[in-house]
């Protein structure tokens, strides 16, 4: 059972970055989407029953200049690089960007839950990394919530381990093609993927949502990605 809060808001997150974890990436874009939890427990549905975004959502989505350079299959991925980010006269991930991601979530009823697909491999640890470099922090209340071991728990529970469910795909794009039998669009832009993540969510919104009240874990257990090289002050 988790020892965490019961969420009131969930945060859906897509980070992308300069390479996978062996490159110590930095954060090049980052995108949320804040949801209150009535809205995920009673889904807005299309004519046709299909789950469609809630109507009361706040959006945030920042680029930002990194100072690593990108590895050629992640710029090639996200359509990202540092030329096309410097020749937009981004700034870096630093305290404006905190302040900027303090605020939003302050107007965001508590507690937290931040949401991401294999976030606790990737994107929690690359922002708590990025967070420590500038010697900030989310709300102590705040969890987290990977929906990649959940979804995978929740099948394996329905399935009782059959053979079948062992062969589906738990890629974001996998999961939304099974899901809704199309496209997702805008992929591996972090906006495009936060969409698609919040959609995947709503098709299993009771069994995410009673996931995450037993299974979320604190963000004060998330450890950074890597040891940044120096640490800066927020002012900067």
């Amino acid at each position: 059972m988790s020892e965490a809060p019961r969420a009131e808001t969930f945060v859906f997150l897509d980070l992308e970055a300069t390479g996978l974890p062996s490159a110590e990436p930095e954060i090049a874009e980052l995108s949320l989407f804040a949801v209150h939890r009535s809205s995920l427990e009673n889904p807005e549905r299309n004519e046709l029953g299909i789950p469609v975004l809630p109507r009361v959502l706040d959006k945030l989505t920042l680029c930002m200049s990194p100072t690593r350079p990108f590895t050629a299959k992640a710029s090639e991925i996200t359509g990202l690089s540092s030329e096309g980010l410097a020749r937009s006269r981004k700034a870096g991930f630093d305290g404006a960007v905190v302040r900027t991601l303090q605020a939003f979530l302050s107007r965001q009823e508590g507690p937290i839950c931040l949401v991401a697909h294999n976030g606790f491999d990737y994107d929690f640890p690359l922002l708590c990394t990025e967070l420590q470099r500038l010697g900030a922090q989310l709300p102590r209340d705040t969890i987290c919530l990977d929906t990649l071991p959940a979804l995978r728990g929740l099948d394996r529970a329905h399935s009782h381990g059959t053979r079948a469910q062992g062969r589906k795909g738990y890629s974001l794009g996998s999961l939304f093609r099974r899901y809704f039998g199309a496209e997702p669009s805008a992929a591996h832009s972090a906006e495009g993927d936060v969409h698609t993540l919040l959609m995947v969510f709503l098709h299993r919104a009771a069994e995410l949502l009673s996931w995450a009240d037993e299974q979320a874990r604190s963000w004060l257990h998330i450890q950074p990605m890597y040891t940044p090289p120096d640490s800066l002050h927020l002012e900067a």
